[in-house]
């Protein structure tokens, strides 16, 4: 039986993540999920590619969104916590995600002066506006807040594990799940056996229509990995060639790019719990 084993939703984009037991799929993926984006000055979104620090910023929004606390790690001396009340009345402003133009809401002066300290650049917080309609290509499009592309991303243990195993014959360490910043990671429950999707790595990639308790999720795309997979999220810092060096080694795609875990979009929101049985309705065939 394939189960979730792990909800993760990400309040701030670069930002940690924050695991669950319960959570809220929405139309536009887990609740809170991406709803907020740091920006340079200008306009353009922030990214562990280019500032790891990112990683070290723990983000906790309230149930109804309305407010939002960020801590900084204990290895970033001297910036605690900030908090604030969530506006959604601001004016909007005009920001860039992968060169596209969308609107934010920001957030203010006080929260801009905490993270331009915390990562030592210029930098503003806005939220995702009521009105924000951006839909998410792929096989199945799909609305999405500030995620890279679609709106949930999901990954098996037994495709880390794949990875774990041949870094190792490398010589190289073992890397966490959290390396690829997923939103549901799924696994066996208990004993493999017949109909344990989940035992074969990398079985996510041919999952094309999955229900998970009264949800259902519609296969988008395959997830192309960046140099985000490259910065040890407890450290906030990049820490070598892996598991990049790995991937581009067993894992290119067709149409370019290294690919690990794969994209779906919300086709019926509902209620997500760990340890509620992920089954596949519809097959297809990898984009490998």
């Amino acid at each position: 039986m394939a189960n979730v084993v792990n909800l993760i939703f990400y309040p701030v984009k670069g930002c940690a993540g924050t695991s669950m037991s319960d959570a809220l799929l929405t139309p536009a993926g887990l609740a809170h999920d991406r709803s907020f984006m740091v920006i340079s000055e200008d306009g353009i979104f922030r990214t562990q590619r280019r500032h790891p620090r990112l990683a070290l910023i723990r983000p906790a929004v309230s149930a109804d969104g309305t407010r939002l606390t960020l801590e900084s790690d204990d290895s970033v001396e001297g910036h605690g916590t900030v908090r604030l009340d969530v506006t959604t009345s601001a004016p909007r402003r005009d920001v860039d995600l992968f060169g596209t133009a969308f609107q934010g809401i920001d957030q203010g002066d006080d929260v801009a002066a905490w993270l331009s300290e915390v990562l030592g650049t210029p930098s503003r917080l806005v939220r995702v506006p009521p009105e924000h309609d951006r839909i998410a290509d792929g096989l199945i499009p799909g609305p999405s807040g500030y995620a890279d592309s679609s709106a949930v991303h999901l990954l098996s243990r037994a495709s880390l594990a794949l990875l774990n195993r041949r870094m190792a014959e490398r010589g190289a360490p073992p890397v966490s799940m959290n390396r690829f910043r997923p939103n549901i990671v799924v696994d066996s429950h208990e004993s493999e056996g017949e109909g344990d999707w989940t035992a074969l790595p990398h079985a996510e990639d041919h999952a094309r229509r999955i229900t998970i308790g009264g949800a259902e999720l519609g296969y988008a795309k395959l997830a192309v990995r960046c140099a985000v997979t490259l910065v040890a999220q407890g450290a906030g810092a990049r820490q070598g060639p892996e598991p990049l060096r790995t991937l581009a080694g067993y894992r290119r795609a067709a149409s370019g790019g290294v690919v690990f875990g794969a994209k779906f979009s919300v086709i019926t929101p509902g209620k997500l719990s760990v340890g509620d049985e992920v089954v596949v309705k519809e097959w297809g065939d990898a984009e490998l």
